[in-house]
């Protein structure tokens, strides 16, 4: 678990950081990064398991539907996070996976008539081109639910020998009351579970509530099934809920440092995640967690019901940049709400712009230069800021807000010739860094 420490106006105990540069985590140059951590509901040092590596696991969509604007805010905050650890130096192993097969994919195939595999591959294909248009970095290899079905039903054999699954039928669940502190990710209250054993064999169930009872492993053999593997289970399929722990275990191990999703991912899912990994494996999955918030609409949650679904392609459509929807996505913390309107969505424009055209006198006809942003106070200053911001939590607003503020009197000196030109080489430079990570386009020339 990560060491508690608090920050003070965007300080760090020094003591703290002492301990870490001891043993090889950080520089003395670098702020050491601090995540609101929801499995400590405190904002603690991360220090990697295996320092410099860092394993990290970000929840990918359910490919039965195309994801919306909602999704991708999520994905933008994971991608933040990737590129600002390797930023910091880490070297960073990334999985994020797709969901494939589960309940609501088999019944919209059907539904349509094709197959599961017709239905899911337009879906991934407009994902891949998504994260294209908006910057998000992702792994080379994206494994899926159906490329890890052998891996599920090993951990699931493994829960059986230990007594936390049982079968049922032809199906397997896991009974959490044989696990130790079940629930513990969202502090569930585990007083009120129900004396009757209760079984819930659907993969998902709606809203935001917790389903009191035993959950599914393994959907058994069914007729007219299309998606069914011959195991060491037997015939059948995995359930949502093993799907995530067997694409961690097979491509990660057991053990990795941080886990990230969206604020619904904390109601039956990730708490699952860590009860099927822990039982299985005997060891603590994960040490930080991290959770982002809704994005609304007009001040309400997307829904099919409401109508209000948002996908990036309806603002591609309709002429805004991949990098105006990140600047928008980085307006806000990601642990805050954001609310989208195109109103908002304009003014996230115009000040993007604003920010390109005192970014552009630096990146025009400049030569970046290491050495100089070395040397040069206003270039550390600017790097600082944005490392400060950054290393508390994701800050990304308040790397905006310190960046237009740095920014808008340097490119004025800049214009008038008061800039010295290994000052504007070194701040070419910074801003090259920085873009790596917020992607916004600022160092575009």
């Amino acid at each position: 678990m990560g060491i508690d420490a608090s920050i003070g106006g965007g300080k760090l105990n020094v003591a703290h950081h002492s301990q870490y540069l001891h043993q090889g985590t950080y520089s003395m140059n670098t702020p050491p990064l601090m995540l609101n951590n929801t499995m400590s509901r405190n904002k603690d040092l991360f220090r990697p398991l295996q320092p410099p590596h860092v394993k990290l696991f970000t929840c990918g969509p359910s490919v039965y539907r195309h994801p919306h604007l909602g999704n991708y805010r999520t994905f933008f905050y994971e991608d933040i996070l990737h590129r600002y650890l390797s930023h910091l130096g880490f070297e960073v192993e990334r999985v994020v996976n797709f969901t494939d097969i589960e309940d609501k994919s088999i019944s919209e195939a059907r539904r349509k008539q094709i197959s599961v595999d017709d239905l899911t591959r337009p879906v991934e294909e407009r994902f891949f081109e998504d994260c294209r248009f908006l910057s998000i970095d992702l792994p080379p290899f994206i494994p899926r639910s159906s490329t890890s079905v052998h891996t599920a039903a090993e951990i699931i054999e493994g829960l059986l020998e230990k007594k936390h699954a049982y079968s049922y039928g032809p199906d397997i669940y896991f009974d959490p009351l044989t696990f130790q502190g079940f629930g513990r990710l969202y502090r569930l209250d585990m007083s009120k579970w129900p004396s009757r054993k209760k079984r819930f064999s659907k993969d998902t169930y709606p809203g935001q509530r917790w389903n009191l009872g035993d959950f599914i492993l393994w959907h058994g053999a069914r007729d007219n099934e299309p998606a069914q593997w011959e195991t060491v289970l037997g015939k059948g399929r995995p359930a949502w809920n093993v799907q995530d722990p067997a694409m961690i275990v097979k491509h990660l191990g057991t053990q990795i440092d941080i886990s990230c999703g969206g604020i619904d991912n904390l109601y039956r899912h990730h708490d699952y995640t860590i009860a099927v990994t822990e039982a299985y494996s005997g060891k603590e999955l994960a040490p930080y967690w991290l959770h982002g918030e809704h994005l609304l609409v007009d001040g309400h949650k997307m829904s099919k019901n409401k109508g209000n679904i948002i996908h990036v392609g309806d603002l591609a459509s309709k002429g805004y940049d991949g990098a105006v929807i990140r600047f928008f996505f980085a307006t806000q913390h990601y642990r805050k709400k954001l609310n989208f309107t195109y109103a908002a969505l304009d003014a996230a424009a115009k000040r993007h712009a604003r920010l390109i055209e005192y970014a552009r006198v630096f990146t025009t006809d400049v030569q970046p230069d290491k050495e100089a942003a070395e040397s040069s106070h206003s270039a550390g200053e600017l790097l600082v800021q944005f490392e400060n911001a950054l290393s508390d939590d994701l800050h990304t607003e308040r790397a905006l807000d310190d960046l237009e503020h740095m920014l808008m009197p340097l490119s004025e000196a800049r214009k008038e010739g008061t800039l010295n030109q290994s000052d504007t080489a070194g701040i070419c430079h910074v801003l090259q860094k920085i873009d790596m990570v917020l992607k916004t386009g600022i160092n575009h020339s």
